[in-house]
């Protein structure tokens, strides 16, 4: 039965690199490795201070004064379709800012949902590796088979509106506008399969008085507005791939505005300079946040990849 299974998962992988253009524009020999021009020193930052470090596509890792949390790791050259130990699909254009010897043993490590340039089996899969049984993860709904199979400390699956305290962290799931699926003929919400299909979270992070949210992946919309009165110190919201993408990812504007509509006091981008994934220009989305953010009423933590925030 496991080979059955197992020949029938590679069969799947494998037709499912022919859909990988619809959803990625490739990296081509054209296009060189971007140089990054900082670099996190974890090693330095303190217990008594939130430390925000953008490490390159969705992958923050935070010191919350003390607990050391990695968003959706993806940090080898490619991410896709892991297949006979490696994977297929599109290349990083940025290197991540850290390898995976130079980040701290997380404690805590948060998916938002199942695209595989969110949950990177090939980087999850050397994390547990690298610290077996010893990390507690959280996914969204239907999402907990992807990774079920390497060795966590526990796997939390939390739907929209749930919380769980881990390690004395307060983790709340919260819905966005988004889509789910991991394979295009699997059943997600965004179709109508509220029961058997897969979810999608941001996440709302609170220990010892402050609070950050996690955005994940996003379209425009309202619902991230019953958080206005959580007192988000930071929102971390994705403001890439909107072109033509715009259906299921928020560009800059949009971004800062529902980060506004919070009151969130700090804002920092994920979800561009990474891959090529859509047709706007490589530095548009992060020179037009910064060109809007004067009009609302929060700041701009870092802009680039590789920089820390410490509040």
């Amino acid at each position: 039965m496991k080979r059955r299974n197992f020949i029938k998962r590679s069969f799947f992988a494998a037709i499912a690199t022919l859909f990988a253009p619809l959803f990625f524009r490739t990296k081509t020999s054209a296009e060189p490795q971007v140089k990054l021009n900082y670099k996190p020193e974890p090693g330095k930052w303190s217990n008594n201070d939130l430390s925000i470090a953008w490490i390159g596509h969705s992958t923050i890792l935070m010191n919350f004064l003390g607990k050391w949390i990695l968003t959706d790791p993806v940090l080898f050259d490619r991410v896709g379709v892991y297949f006979f130990g490696g994977t297929i699909g599109p290349a990083r254009i940025t290197p991540p800012a850290l390898q995976l010897n130079e980040i701290p043993k997380p404690d805590l490590i948060l998916l938002s949902h199942a695209h595989m340039d969110h949950m990177d089996y090939a980087t999850l899969r050397a994390i547990s590796k690298k610290y077996p049984g010893q990390i507690d993860v959280v996914v969204a709904y239907l999402n907990k088979d992807v990774i079920d199979g390497l060795d966590w400390k526990s796997i939390s699956v939390l739907d929209w509106g749930q919380q769980k305290t881990i390690q004395d962290v307060s983790i709340k799931a919260n819905e966005v506008k988004h889509f789910g699926f991991r394979y295009p003929w699997e059943k997600d919400r965004s179709r109508g399969y509220m029961k058997d299909g897969r979810s999608y979270n941001a996440y709302v992070i609170e220990y010892k008085g402050k609070k950050v949210l996690f955005g994940g992946d996003m379209s425009l919309s309202d619902k991230l507005r019953p958080l206005k009165s959580e007192n988000i110190d930071v929102a971390i919201m994705p403001i890439g791939a909107y072109n033509p993408w715009i259906r299921n990812h928020c560009n800059p504007e949009q971004a800062l505005q529902m980060a506004d509509e919070i009151n969130a006091k700090y804002f920092i981008p994920i979800h561009t300079k990474t891959f090529m994934q859509s047709v706007e220009p490589f530095n548009e989305p992060i020179d037009w946040m910064k060109r809007s953010a004067p009009k609302y009423n929060l700041k701009i933590g870092l802009d680039e990849i590789g920089q820390t925030f410490v509040l």
